[in-house]
């Protein structure tokens, strides 16, 4: 299937590692033209074999201005912006059932960086696209942001309120011919994953520890209808699709791809 991306220009925050690395290879592959926005330079290694290369912005979109000067530098580099997939942002690192095992100062990182970097982004591409009458937006959620997990209070808090803001978004720009959609990933082995259990693991008593394969293959076949991990390729898969113009009559909409954890009657 023919996407239509190919010369279309798209901004992908956290395109360094996880999804948002395996969103670039992808839209890479349809032949977009494609910035990164990170705070870390990308695996070169993977992303070499591509043309044409990705280029990389530097910014941390907690700070507002810096997110606008990387939006003028993308656009120096790769011309008018398309679309943005936004993919940055962070867990707070504690094991958070319940949620009196944490304290409310534990909160502020996790909802500066998922939800102000979040609103830092949109108020930053948004303008130039309501000027051109065209362009996406899709921001990864989870499903942690529609099933009140508790695993990590402040990101499904976090979550949410992405879930929410996009779907503001979408109202306020579809007369301006802007998609908003977001995609909500169910069990995916990242780092991010990964830190969710080390903050379980360091509070189990030795002989209650699992390791991190037994831990989340337990996880996994409980409450996971597939019975089987979801991978990074699996949700950049569906991010590129909404990204494209196969997509154009899809917005305001949350996505999941998580083997079917979450069904909404």
């Amino acid at each position: 299937m023919d996407l239509y991306l190919t010369s279309q220009h798209f901004v992908v925050t956290g395109g360094s590692s996880g999804i948002g690395l395996a969103t670039v290879l992808e839209l890479l592959r349809e032949g977009a033209r494609v910035t990164i926005l990170d705070r870390e330079p990308p695996r070169t290694d993977l992303i070499l074999a591509e043309t044409p290369q990705p280029a990389w912005v530097t910014a941390d979109i907690t700070d507002y201005a810096a997110v606008q000067a990387a939006e003028k530098q993308a656009t120096t580099a790769n011309g008018p912006i398309d679309g943005v997939i936004h993919c940055a942002a962070i867990g707070s690192g504690k094991f958070g059932f319940p949620f009196t095992n944490l304290t409310p100062g534990d909160w502020g990182r996790t909802l500066e960086v998922d939800i102000m970097g979040m609103v830092h982004v949109a108020h930053t591409f948004a303008p130039p696209m309501q000027v051109r009458k065209s362009g996406v937006f899709v921001f990864l959620s989870s499903v942690a942001g529609q099933i009140g997990s508790q695993t990590d209070p402040p990101y499904s808090a976090a979550k949410a309120a992405n879930i929410n803001f996009s779907q503001c978004m979408a109202k306020d720009l579809a007369p301006h011919n802007i998609r908003v959609n977001t995609v909500c990933p169910g069990m995916v082995q990242t780092p991010l994953n990964q830190s969710v259990w080390q903050a379980w693991h360091d509070q189990q008593l030795p002989e209650n520890r699992l390791t991190y394969d037994e831990w989340a293959g337990a996880k996994v076949r409980s409450i996971v209808p597939l019975r089987r991990w979801q991978t990074p390729e699996d949700i950049a898969a569906m991010i590129v699709f909404l990204a494209s113009e196969r997509a154009r009559n899809i917005t305001g909409q949350t996505i999941n791809v998580d083997g079917g954890f979450v069904m909404h009657w």
